[in-house]
């Protein structure tokens, strides 16, 4: 995806200036002599940077501002202006409409000092368009794997996303690795107010410790040894969005104090600088381990963990949500076999009882992960356990498990010598049609997983709809 500029100004040679330095920093140049075209141009092409001057025939660079943010209030703008109409008044409310910055024409334009700020708002524009990709998986309904199905626990979660995603509290998830706590925290910027604006994902024990200071609040140019370029943060990148810290108890102390006086002050200051920055930013975070026991130890601060745990999501390990298995492995493999352009019947008997006699130690990815493997490597239609790894699944369960067990392999059986057929799988049974309705919905099994000619390629579709995603 391209990255987009838009120049609007009345003077030419201004324009032909900009061009070069924009085209020379990767940019895709449109430029306008007037505010309405160069509205018009923004209505048709997703435009990232925009530099308007401020006065011009026409169109006033605030409304302008004012057109252009209506579009995508997540265009950065930068105002020009030249020292004889310089104002600063218009400059504050420009800055008040929208505008990211300014830049005061004396004699020529400060082409160095807009270098440096383009380096510095590279990482922005980066955040802009992964999110527009975020758009299309949340359009799409790609991101929702985690939240599909009927559980009670999995119900109560999407419950509480609908009541905590419109406001703008801190957040805390917690749950075993491969739960789904980033799809969670993506699911609760979706919902949002928040969700026009970036969502930036940080990874705090994956930094190394004299880095993650830099990542989180930004550093200016010779700040350290290797800062050669101004770098905004991941705090500021997320200024009137979301920022989800996963990982939160690897962080170290002494950023644990600068988070918490964020959280009090709503400012920072970059590494190695002196101006205040004041932020508007939602924090979600995430964490496998038990902060009590870390705030116990000394590791983590009290105060800090009260901070981010206003709400608290805990989110159940894969093993814990009974017929979830089933359903979230049927809609995997329909899912991956058309990404893989493969035509699978389903899974065996066997495979369905060792899916859920596993312990899934690497919850919904681990599942996803075998799946996957399975789809690509299976040599027939039905996917066995041997094909996902779980042939040597332990055995002996308690007798009310075994019991259910044996009633899936039972079921799935009759499922399968029917063709998904739910009025024959009944008659072959010897039960009601109803009767096989409340075992399927009990075990989270499709009927047309089973089906024995898709009518398409991957899995067929379900002769009765499935559950779908919360």
């Amino acid at each position: 995806m391209s990255t987009n500029a838009l120049i609007i100004s009345d003077r030419g040679e201004v324009t032909e200036i900009l061009v070069q330095l924009l085209s020379g920093e990767g940019f895709e140049v449109h430029t306008a002599n007037n505010g309405r075209s160069g509205i018009g141009i923004a209505a048709t092409v997703p435009v990232h940077l925009l530099i308007t001057g401020m006065v011009m025939p026409g169109l006033h660079g605030h409304e302008i501002i004012q057109e252009i943010k209506k579009i995508d209030e997540r265009t950065v703008v930068w105002v020009l202006t030249e020292e004889k109409n310089f104002n600063l008044d218009f400059v504050v409310q420009a800055m008040k409409l929208g505008a990211d910055d300014y830049f005061v024409i004396f004699r020529e334009l400060p082409l160095d000092k807009m270098r440096k700020s383009l380096q510095a708002l590279r990482e922005r524009i980066r955040l802009i368009l992964e999110n527009q990709r975020l758009m299309a998986q949340v359009l799409s309904g790609e991101i929702r794997d985690t939240l599909l199905g009927n559980c009670e626990q999995t119900r109560a979660i999407a419950s509480l996303i609908q009541k905590v995603a419109p406001t703008d509290v801190p957040v805390m998830l917690t749950g075993e690795s491969g739960t789904g706590k980033e799809v969670v925290a993506r699911c609760i910027w979706e919902q949002s107010d928040r969700r026009a604006m970036p969502l930036v994902a940080l990874n705090c024990g994956a930094i190394p410790e004299n880095l993650l200071e830099s990542e989180l609040f930004g550093h200016e140019k010779g700040a350290f040894t290797g800062a050669h370029a101004t770098k905004i943060g991941k705090l500021e990148s997320a200024h009137r969005g979301t920022i989800f810290l996963d990982e939160i108890g690897e962080m170290p102390p002494n950023l644990q104090v600068k988070i918490l006086r964020f959280l009090q002050e709503g400012e920072i200051q970059r590494l190695g600088g002196t101006r205040t920055i004041r932020l508007n930013v939602r924090i979600i975070s995430a964490t496998n381990t038990r902060l009590e026991e870390e705030i116990a130890r000394g590791r983590f601060r009290e105060d800090l963990y009260y901070r981010l745990n206003v709400i608290h999501l805990h989110l159940s390990p894969l093993r814990e949500r009974g017929g979830d298995i089933v359903l979230l492995a049927n809609h995997f493999l329909r899912v991956l076999c058309q990404k893989e352009k493969k035509e699978m019947l389903g899974f065996s008997p066997l495979t369905l009882a060792r899916l859920t006699e596993y312990n899934w130690p690497g919850n919904v990815r681990e599942l996803k992960h075998k799946i996957h493997r399975a789809v690509i490597l299976a040599a027939g239609p039905v996917i066995t356990a041997e094909d996902l790894g779980l042939e040597d699944a332990p055995g002996r369960l308690p007798l009310q498990e075994a019991k259910d067990q044996f009633e899936l392999r039972y079921i799935t059986d009759a499922l399968i010598s029917c063709g998904g057929n739910l009025s024959q799988a009944a008659k072959v049974l010897g039960i009601a049609r109803q009767q096989l309705q409340r075992y399927v919905r009990k075990h989270g099994l499709s009927p047309g997983s089973f089906r024995r000619k898709p009518a398409r390629p991957g899995p067929g579709l379900s002769e009765e709809k499935e559950p779908g995603p919360i």
